[in-house]
């Protein structure tokens, strides 16, 4: 797909990206989708999306638009800030942003009137189980995470999306929907939260995602590291909203992407309290993340093995 601009931002079907983040609607009323604010904390729901318009309005704060402004106000960022996130992909690749056209706003219009429920795009979990399909054990050696600690966070689970039946690995939030990945799958299952582990530390470690999450333990499975809490956001979009956990703790070590978004709330946290937040995305400078660097270390180990061994 080409690169965002403003003109393919601004038709992203709202609601569709809303889900994405993690927001499901709390009534829909013909083509009307009503939500708490994604925006500010409430427990009337006063966000209002209009589908077939493609506009939203939040009555609490008097402001609306279409969904770069939706963007800029959301991420506290600028129109150029906002692109940049949605071309580096800080998005669930596998769930493909819905373009409106003629077509999409006939069908969103005849589901209008349904539960939300009914939905078809709706992931269903039909079953939680221990790890054990050698598909997805394949896919964890090749993101390099040893079974034994993928097994003590994370488990197999099948579900159900668009009347098809599917198999990731599962990561389970503390609201108690789950992250699901697999080779050919990224995506979630409602509701959408963060993962908060904790191990009365008084520090805590922040990652996006959950294989970074892993990566960490991984790396540091035999070294007795000092105990610490761990908040696993599992979409970026929960960064200010876990500000009030994270302040909780004297020490906030950030493993953040090397993107535009990560990079972004990285620098507002360590401007906002350099003695309490650091860095510590340094460790994989050049890669995007902590499971790319964990990959390329030991693609570079097994090399230098092989040519020990010869």
């Amino acid at each position: 797909m080409e690169k965002f601009n403003c003109k393919i931002a601004n038709e992203i079907d709202l609601v569709d990206y809303l889900k994405i983040l993690g927001h499901e609607p709390s009534k829909i009323k013909n083509q009307d989708y009503w939500y708490l604010s994604p925006l500010r904390n409430e427990n009337t729901p006063s966000f209002k999306v209009n589908q077939k318009l493609n506009l939203w309005y939040d009555h609490g704060l008097g402001k609306g638009g279409n969904v770069v402004d939706f963007g800029i106000e959301y991420f506290r960022c600028t129109v150029s800030e906002f692109l940049q996130l949605l071309n580096g992909n800080s998005i669930p690749s596998a769930i493909s942003l819905s373009i409106k056209n003629d077509n999409r706003e006939y069908s969103n219009l005849s589901l209008a009137n349904e539960k939300k429920d009914s939905l078809p795009d709706k992931i269903i979990i039909v079953d939680v189980r221990t790890l054990q399909s050698k598909v997805l054990l394949s896919y964890l050696e090749k993101r390099n995470i040893p079974l034994e600690i993928a097994k003590q966070h994370c488990k197999e689970i099948n579900f159900s999306l668009n009347a098809r039946k599917q198999t990731a690995i599962g990561f389970q939030n503390n609201a108690g929907g789950y992250e699901l990945r697999s080779e050919n799958f990224k995506g979630s299952s409602s509701p959408k939260d963060i993962t908060f582990i904790d191990n009365q530390a008084k520090s805590i470690a922040v990652f996006e995602g959950f294989f970074d999450y892993l990566s960490y333990e991984m790396m540091n499975q035999k070294s007795a590291s000092p105990q610490t809490n761990f908040l696993i956001l599992n979409s970026l979009s929960f960064f200010n909203k876990s500000m009030p956990l994270m302040e909780k703790h004297e020490r906030v070590n950030l493993y953040l992407d090397r993107d535009a978004g990560g990079i972004k709330f990285t620098n507002e946290a360590l401007q906002r309290d350099s003695t309490k937040y650091t860095d510590q995305s340094f460790l994989y400078d050049r890669k995007k993340d902590f499971n790319e660097w964990l990959n390329k270390v030991q693609k570079v180990n097994r090399s230098q093995n092989f040519r020990r061994s010869i």
